[in-house]
């Protein structure tokens, strides 16, 4: 299951990655291998994503089907965070409070 649900929410606003990359201060590549799904943002990336996305965080992940559990790693001040629900995303980003 893909976690990140941002190319369709760039589709739904007519958003390029590219600007999307401007926006946030990455290069396009980086958001590219956001949406491949080969890189997980950082926190602080997703944030900014979805502040110029307009959209909450947790808009940016897919819900959970059936049994199926989100999964993905953020890596905050050195340290590597498992994320397998949208509670340990807001644990995790409590801390960059």
């Amino acid at each position: 299951m893909e976690l990140l649900r941002i190319r369709e929410i760039l589709q739904e606003k007519n958003v390029t990655g590219k600007k999307l990359a401007n926006a946030v201060g990455v290069t396009p590549a980086s958001i590219s291998n956001i949406l491949n799904g080969t890189h997980f943002p950082k926190a602080e990336l997703l944030v900014a994503i979805a502040n110029e996305l307009d959209v909450e965080v947790r808009d940016l992940f897919h819900e959970k089907k059936g049994n199926e559990q989100p999964y993905g790693f953020i890596k905050l001040n050195g340290q590597i965070f498992e994320i397998t629900s949208i509670d340990d995303y807001k644990r995790l980003s409590s801390m960059m409070d």
